[in-house]
């Protein structure tokens, strides 16, 4: 067994297919099956159910795939070492909420890109709990997710704190409102998204009963079924701004302890921190880099009540 031959395990695992995996590998499909076959045969267990639709991992095969890659962030990891001269460069494999994405990483990315253009960096969005496997399993050096995030392989620090929002129709003008709609429906990212668990809290300690949610991979694609009184959802205060000053949705503020959420910054505690990741830390960490982050401004002609920030206030009676 060698590294080609996990990263031939890991494509056909990923991808269900001889034929997709040999696609992505470069190579023909022969060879990606001859090298399963005798990586079977040295192991001495089966690693795939085949089938007309292709492969399935077996349970074999399941319990290995996670050491893959963790072996395969293993080589990756002593070759940056080798060849890290303390000038950041290489590639920078690095995931994001989408909100977070939004919010907050433009600058950041854009100012780390001019002062280093030797690094090669790379971002996909995802929910905390893919973001998280994804580091774990070596497919990314770090990801900002949504705390609390709590696991002995991973070395956390918290790098922004959000406020998160109740996001409604216009018409609604306080969440009490929303327990005299039948069926309500609430509108989040997909299943592993910590904003749509505080969502379910936040609604049944109001005692609020919501029907299956609707799942979108977009923010727009949210904040639109919003506006068009389809269903509710809870975003971070900044990213919802924009909407809220057009007019298209409304703002409800949260106390507190239901509001405050922060973004951690995650990696694997034994990885190798290599100069690409410390510069980039150094600019990520509070303090380093200043926020970009216009304050909301109130629509014209509104008569909603609002705070100092233009965004409306919970109730009491909430």
């Amino acid at each position: 067994m060698d590294a080609g031959d996990l990263r031939v395990f890991e494509a056909v695992a990923r991808s269900g297919s001889m034929n997709r995996a040999a696609a992505t590998l470069h190579t023909v499909q022969s060879n990606v099956t001859a090298r399963i076959r005798a990586l079977e045969a040295e192991i001495g267990v089966t690693l795939f159910e085949r089938h007309a639709r292709g492969v399935t991992l077996t349970a074999a095969g399941q319990r290995m795939l996670p050491f893959v890659g963790r072996i395969t962030k293993l080589f990756a990891d002593a070759r940056s070492a080798a060849c890290d001269d303390g000038s950041p460069g290489g590639a920078l494999l690095l995931g994001s909420l989408e909100t977070t994405a939004a919010l907050r990483l433009s600058p950041l990315l854009s100012r780390f890109a001019r002062q280093h253009p030797q690094v090669r960096l790379a971002v996909s969005t995802g929910t905390t709990a893919r973001l998280v496997a994804d580091v774990i399993d070596g497919r990314l050096d770090g990801a900002f997710v949504a705390g609390p995030v709590d696991h002995p392989r991973l070395h956390r620090e918290v790098v922004f704190c959000e406020e998160l929002v109740l996001v409604t129709e216009r018409a609604i003008r306080a969440p009490r409102d929303l327990a005299a709609i039948d069926e309500l429906k609430t509108i989040v990212f997909q299943i592993g998204c910590c904003y749509r668990q505080r969502l379910d809290a936040v609604l049944a300690r109001r005692g609020i009963v919501v029907t299956r949610p609707f799942e979108f991979g977009s923010i727009e694609a949210i904040l639109a079924c919003v506006s068009a009184g389809i269903g509710v959802t809870l975003l971070p205060k900044a990213v919802v701004a924009e909407a809220w000053q057009q007019g298209r949705v409304a703002v409800h503020e949260l106390a507190p302890e239901e509001a405050a959420v922060e973004t951690l910054f995650v990696h694997r505690d034994d990885a190798y921190i290599s100069s690409a990741m410390t510069a980039f830390l150094a600019m990520a960490r509070p303090g380093a880099a200043p926020a970009a982050i216009a304050a909301p401004v109130t629509p014209a002609g509104t008569d909603r009540p609002t705070g100092r920030d233009g965004f409306r206030r919970p109730e009491a009676v909430d």
